[in-house]
């Protein structure tokens, strides 16, 4: 009897510890090596049909001991790619592109997210839609050129799914 209740609790807890791994930990971008520079977390947002710009969006870490810095971007979809920076200055939301790059400190990470830096993308060919993985190169001063791809995910969506806190539900509708 003692050994059949062991065995219920041990699978139980298993069980709980596979669960609990499934709904604790979102799930990662994959993790894309240039350099001394790691890039993660990298999405888009769709488009409608029609649109002629798009957006993208990652996190640059810089590992390294000296500084890097993203001089220029290309992706096929689009007749041009720009690094933005948006800031609100005086009460009014600004944005301009950077045309000396976005540089990447020694031990610091870099967010591309909605609101601060940014890609735009000009001259879209054909829209970005939901689902999809969007390629574009990257070109770095010292790291040089590195493909990465963008996750695109639904228009409004602020951030990749599954990350940064967003909330999963479990099956009986609780929040996690």
């Amino acid at each position: 009897m003692r050994k059949i209740a062991a065995r219920k609790i041990a699978a139980g807890l298993v069980a709980l510890s596979v669960f609990a791994s499934l709904i604790a930990a979102p799930a990662r971008a994959e993790e894309i090596k240039a350099g001394d520079l790691a890039i993660t977390q990298a999405w888009s947002r769709a488009t409608p049909n029609g649109a002629k710009i798009g957006s993208g969006y990652f996190t640059i870490e810089n590992k390294g001991t000296t500084p890097d810095r993203l001089v220029g971007v290309s992706a096929d979809v689009a007749g041009k790619v720009e690094v933005h920076e948006m800031a609100m200055k005086d009460g009014v939301m600004t944005m301009r592109p950077l045309p000396e790059g976005l540089a990447i400190d020694p031990g610091k990470t870099v967010k591309l997210a909605p609101g601060g830096y940014h890609l735009m993308m000009f001259d879209l060919k054909s829209p970005l839609k939901q689902g999809d993985a969007l390629p574009v190169t990257l070109e770095f001063e010292k790291a040089g050129k590195v493909k990465v791809s963008l996750d695109v995910q639904g228009i409004g969506a602020q951030g990749p799914a599954a990350a940064d806190g967003m909330q999963k539900k479990m099956p009986d509708g609780a929040k996690m």
